[in-house]
C-alpha cells in the first residue's frame, strides 16, 4: 500500500509553485550573475540553453591546466565514516586542530573500537581524554617514550602497531610536538557554540555562518534551536544508518526555514507596524519563494524514481525497489518534522518536496574530497636529506605503522555547488573537478583539460568518460537524458554501421 503524506494534499498548491520548473529565465539570470559576482568569478556565465536547460559558458578564453572557477557549496556534509579519519571544519571543511591532534585523535578513536555510526557519539570523548592525566606520568617522558616507540611499540592481532597509551595522549594535549609538524600548521578546533560536541570549526566566522545557515536547527547540544533534540537524534541515527543523503536533505529544509525567518522579520521590519493576516499569508508564500530560490535553481526529480536500480535487484523487482526507497525516504521525513516542523514552512515537510531535494542531490552532487594534511607530513619526513630524516623517523615511523594504510586518508562527503550543477555533461569534456595543492578547504574546484574559447560551453563528465558507449549510455540514463556529444554521435554512427554490416553478411538485407 502507497505511503500518503498527509501535507502532499494539504499544501497541494504551495508545492506545485516550489516545484516549478525553473523560476523565469530573466530572474534566473539575475540570480546567476549576482552568484557569480559575489565568488568574484572571471570570465564564466550562466546561461539558458533550450535544448539542455541551463549551461556554463566561457566569457573569456582560458588555457589548459587554468582555474575556471571555485564553487563554494551550498550544502554539504563529511560522510560519519569518514569522522574517525579526519577532523575538519564543519563549515568550510578544511582540517583543523594540529598534525598531532589529527593523528592522535585517529589513534585514540581506532584504540576504542568504535563503529562508524559511533563516531559522532563519541566526539567528544576525546577532549576528556585530552583533559586527563595518568600518574605515572613525568614532564619529560613523552620525549623519551617517542625515542623508545619502536623498540617498545607492539604488534596488534590485526597486524597495525599499538602505541602506549600516554603517548597517544601526548599528542591529542600538544605535550608531544612532532618534529617538523610547525610547516603544517592548521587553524585551531573551535568547538560548536550550541554545546554539541559533534562539530568543530577552523573559526569563529565560519561557527557562527554554519549556526545562522542551518546548524542552530540541527545542534543536538543545549543552545539548539531544534523543537526536540531527542527527535533530531532519532532522525540523525536512522540518516547514519540508511543514507546520509538524508543530512543534506535535513541541511537543505534547515537552510531554507532559516533563510525564511530573516526574511520575514526583515518584511515586517519594513512595514513598521502589524500587517493585516490575509496580507501576511500572501506575503509568506512570496518569502518562502525567496528563501527557496538557491534550491530551486537545481534540477530535480523524486529520489526513488532516479536512484539507479542496484546490481543486486532483478528487473522484475524495480516496482517493489522504488517503493521500498520511497518508504524510506517517509520514515526519514518523519523523524525530521517531529524534529524541526516550522508551521509557516509546512510545505517543505511534504515528501513530494523531500523527495525532489534528494533526487537533486543524486543528480547534482559532487564528491566533497580535501587532501590529508597528515598525508603531506609523513611525504615531507620521507623525502628529507639524511642524516635528518632518520633523526626525524625515530619519532614518526612507530606512528605511520600504528596508522597503517589509512594514514593518507582524506575528507570525504558530498555537497551541491549551485554553479557547478549547471555545468552540463560530455564525453569528452573541455573541464574537470580537480583539486591544486592549494586549495584546502571543500569548495569545488574546476580547471580547464584543453584550451577553451570564449562562447564555448564549459563541459564536465557525470561518469567515468572512458567506458565503451553502451555502458555509459546506460549510466546516464538515470540521469534522464541521452548523450549526443561529439564522441557519442561517432560511436554510435560506427556501431550502427558495424550492425548493418553483419546483418548485411548473414543475409538479413538493408535495416
Amino acid at each position: 500500500m502507497e505511503t500518503i503524506c498527509p501535507i502532499d494534499r494539504k499544501c497541494a498548491s504551495q508545492i506545485s509553485v516550489l516545484l516549478h520548473p525553473s523560476p523565469p529565465p530573466l530572474q534566473v539570470q539575475e540570480y546567476f550573475e549576482e552568484l557569480i559576482s559575489s565568488r568574484q568569478c572571471r570570465g564564466i556565465k550562466v546561461k539558458q540553453n533550450g535544448e539542455f536547460g541551463k549551461g556554463v559558458y566561457a566569457d573569456l578564453d582560458f588555457k589548459e591546466d587554468e582555474l575556471i572557477l571555485k564553487d563554494p557549496m551550498l550544502v554539504g556534509i563529511q560522510h560519519p565514516s569518514n569522522k574517525i579519519d579526519c577532523l575538519v571544519c564543519s563549515f568550510c571543511f578544511q582540517f583543523i586542530g594540529s598534525i598531532e591532534l589529527q593523528i592522535g585523535r585517529k589513534l585514540y578513536l581506532q584504540s576504542l573500537g568504535l563503529s562508524a555510526s559511533k563516531v559522532c557519539d563519541k566526539e567528544g570523548i576525546s577532549k576528556d581524554f585530552c583533559d586527563s592525566n595518568s600518574a605515572d606520568e613525568e614532564d619529560d617522558c613523552y620525549v623519551k617514550e617517542c625515542k623508545r616507540l619502536r623498540k617498545c611499540a607492539s604488534s596488534s592481532p590485526n597486524g597495525k602497531v599499538t602505541l602506549p597509551k600516554g603517548v597517544v595522549q601526548s599528542l591529542m594535549n600538544g605535550e608531544l610536538v612532532l618534529p617538523h609538524s610547525e610547516k603544517f600548521s592548521l587553524p585551531p578546533a573551535i568547538s560548536c557554540p550550541g554545546g554539541c560536541g559533534e562539530a568543530y570549526y577552523c573559526s569563529k566566522t565560519c561557527a557562527e555562518a554554519d549556526w545562522e545557515s542551518s546548524h542552530s536547527l540541527l545542534c543536538t547540544g543545549e543552545r539548539s534551536e531544534a523543537l526536540s533534540r531527542e527527535a533530531l537524534s532519532k532522525f540523525m541515527q536512522h540518516a547514519d544508518e540508511t543514507n546520509d543523503i538524508f543530512l543534506l536533505a535535513a541541511k537543505t529544509i534547515s537552510f531554507t526555514i532559516l533563510r525564511y525567518r530573516k526574511l520575514k522579520a526583515a518584511h515586517l521590519k519594513r512595514q513598521n507596524k502589524y500587517t493585516d493576516p490575509v496580507e501576511l499569508d500572501c506575503a509568506e508564500l512570496s518569502l518562502l519563494l525567496e528563501a527557496w530560490k538557491p534550491v530551486s535553481i537545481g534540477y530535480k526529480r523524486r529520489w526513488w524514481e532516479c536512484i539507479s536500480l542496484p546490481d543486486d535487484v532483478d528487473r522484475s523487482d524495480e516496482t517493489a525497489f522504488r517503493m521500498e526507497v520511497r518508504d524510506l525516504a517517509f520514515t526519514s521525513l518523519q523523524l525530521l518534522k517531529a524534529a524541526i516542523f516550522d508551521q509557516e514552512c509546512e510545505p517543505l515537510f511534504s515528501l513530494e518536496i523531500y523527495g525532489n531535494i534528494i533526487g537533486m542531490f543524486e543528480l547534482n552532487n559532487l564528491d566533497l574530497v580535501v587532501a590529508s594534511p597528515v598525508e603531506d607530513y609523513f611525504l615531507y619526513i620521507d623525502d628529507l636529506p639524511d642524516p635528518e630524516k632518520g633523526e626525524a623517523e625515530e619519532v614518526t615511523q612507530s606512528f605511520l605503522d600504528a596508522l597503517g594504510d589509512g594514514y593518507s586518508v582524506c575528507c570525504q562527503g558530498t555537497a551541491f555547488y549551485p554553479l557547478q550543477s549547471c555545468m552540463n555533461h560530455s564525453c569528452c569534456p573541455n573541464a574537470r573537478a580537480f583539486k591544486r595543492e592549494e586549495d584546502k578547504d571543500g569548495q569545488a574546484t574546476i580547471i580547464a583539460l584543453r584550451p577553451i574559447s570564449k562562447g564555448e560551453e564549459v563541459t564536465i563528465s557525470y561518469i567515468e568518460e572512458d567506458l565503451p558507449f553502451e555502458e555509459r549510455q546506460a549510466l546516464l540514463a538515470d540521469y534522464g537524458f541521452r548523450c549526443r556529444c561529439t564522441k557519442c554521435l561517432e560511436e554510435d554512427t560506427q556501431l550502427i554501421s558495424k550492425q548493418e554490416h553483419i546483418k548485411k553478411k548473414l543475409g538479413f538485407g538493408e535495416v
